[in-house]
């Protein structure tokens, strides 16, 4: 038994499952899309919200220096994540990295954290999305009945929340249909919301006050760690991008590049924007619920404010459209190792997609944010990705003593000081979520390990493999 759980498999395998055949997925994204799929994922809800909030509550103006903490701890994670998507280019994303390096089981936990990770964000997204559209019907004069816009909650059972509904299953339609349209809409959506972020930056610009950025850190040192914990998740979503590995062209080399440029790119776009915000509203009186918008509102600047509501808008949705992605591509890894059912791997033979598990997905995430208050539980989003952030940065200080001579295509640099400091800081994110949120993490991981027990390790390819090989040496 053992033995069982903690057999790996080997890259060799996990390399010739994702090497182009008849029945894979196609190849057709290139750097820059996967540049601008890690920004799509990367930039949402945080720019426009977490902003404000870890600036009023706990940075001030610092929360420029609590963005830099914030973006040199993930990038830690990023590097780490970047050496295996070039070493590793499937679409099991860290998943497959922890099959690879600690074994079957600790691969299959990791897996299962993943699916929490995003089916749950995605679901909070969506309900987000439909939030900031009916606050632009609104101001359209469109008044969306009160029975269609939210969920089900004590006293208003026959209610649900329809926009969050329709635009996940529209984003699940797009990824079935190929991953190329996909790009491409996710590319169109991304330069809306970087228009938005560029108005933000131009126009705001003359409106900073140098004034409101004293004090600087107005709540000490603590203030700011306490705010990088908060916008840390600003930053989540960038692991996304290598759940894509097998439909990217050269992935070696592209992966790495999409990984680590569209953080580079976020984190000096975050840091600009929380300057200028700062800049413009004394900390104490932003609006922690539309802060960037409120603060043009403040300065007569209406039709500023509805420029960014738009682009958060299209960030929501982009975000949403990669976290669908993400979420079939892992069922798609899992399944192709036999820990979950074979209709999961399954090729369009026309679309070359996994079309059913991004129907399920699109199913099941869709009817979740219609009908549960999804806000409370987003917190497991967050408690998935550092678990799965830890799990990467270790699988790369074990994988370089266990396979010291395989080809890196991207080397992790300072190993293992990179990887230990990633692990680390991660860690102390997880620790600092409330106790509820841990316990409903466990109640996840043991309902995972009971499919794992009673159909994942009798079905693993890599453990029919080797009673075959046995069997073989014994006749």
């Amino acid at each position: 038994m053992r033995e069982q759980l903690f057999r790996r498999k080997p890259v060799e395998a996990l390399l010739a499952d994702a090497a182009p055949h008849a029945g894979s997925l196609k190849r057709a994204l290139g750097a820059f899309d996967l540049t601008l799929l890690g920004i799509g994922a990367i930039i949402g809800a945080g720019i426009f919200v977490l902003t404000g909030v870890a600036a009023a509550e706990y940075a001030g103006p610092a929360v420029t220096s609590s963005f830099v903490i914030a973006g040199f701890a993930c990038a830690m994670a990023a590097l780490c994540y970047a050496e295996f998507a070039a070493m590793i280019p499937v679409a099991g994303s860290a998943y497959s990295y922890s099959y690879a390096t600690m074994g079957e089981l600790v691969g299959w936990i990791i897996g299962w954290d993943l699916v929490l990770e995003y089916a749950v964000a995605a679901a909070a997204v969506a309900v987000g999305w439909s939030g900031y559209l009916n606050v632009i019907l609104l101001g359209m004069g469109i008044h969306l009945p009160a029975a269609l816009t939210h969920a089900p909650a004590p006293g208003h059972l026959l209610q649900i929340d329809l926009p969050a509904l329709l635009i996940v299953l529209i984003m699940s339609s797009i990824l079935y249909v190929g991953i190329s349209e996909s790009a491409r809409i996710n590319s169109a959506i991304v330069m809306i919301k970087l228009f938005a972020i560029a108005v933000v930056i131009v126009v705001g610009v003359f409106y900073v006050r140098p004034a409101n950025w004293t004090p600087y850190a107005p709540f000490g040192w603590g203030g700011v760690m306490r705010g990088a914990a908060v916008i840390f998740f600003a930053y989540i979503g960038f692991d996304a991008v290598s759940t894509a590995a097998e439909e990217v062209v050269d992935p070696q080399r592209n992966l790495p590049i999409g990984i680590l440029a569209s953080l580079f790119v976020c984190t000096a776009l975050y840091i600009i924007v929380a300057g200028i915000l700062t800049g413009m509203v004394p900390a104490h009186l932003i609006d922690i619920k539309a802060p960037l918008a409120s603060a043009f509102v403040l300065r007569g600047l209406n039709f500023v404010a509805g420029i960014v509501s738009l682009g958060a808008v299209a960030g929501l949705t982009s975000v949403m459209l990669v976290l669908l992605l993400g979420q079939s591509r892992i069922f798609f890894a899992i399944s192709r190792d036999g820990l979950l059912p074979p209709a999961f791997s399954r090729v369009h033979p026309r679309f070359r997609t996994p079309y059913i598990p991004t129907i399920l997905t699109g199913l099941v995430v869709g009817i979740t944010a219609a009908l549960l208050p999804i806000q409370e539980i987003a917190e497991l989003t967050n408690i998935g990705t550092l678990f799965a952030f830890v799990l990467v940065c270790l699988g790369v200080w074990i994988l370089r003593h266990v396979e010291p001579d395989m080809k890196r295509p991207f080397h992790t640099p300072m190993v293992p000081l990179v990887p230990i400091l990633g692990a680390l800081f991660c860690a102390y994110l997880m620790l600092q979520l409330p106790m509820v949120t841990w316990i409903r993490f466990f109640l996840w991981m043991g309902a995972g390990l009971v499919i794992y027990f009673c159909y994942g390790r009798f079905h693993s390819v890599v453990n029919t493999h080797s009673h075959e090989r046995d069997r073989a040496a014994i006749s």
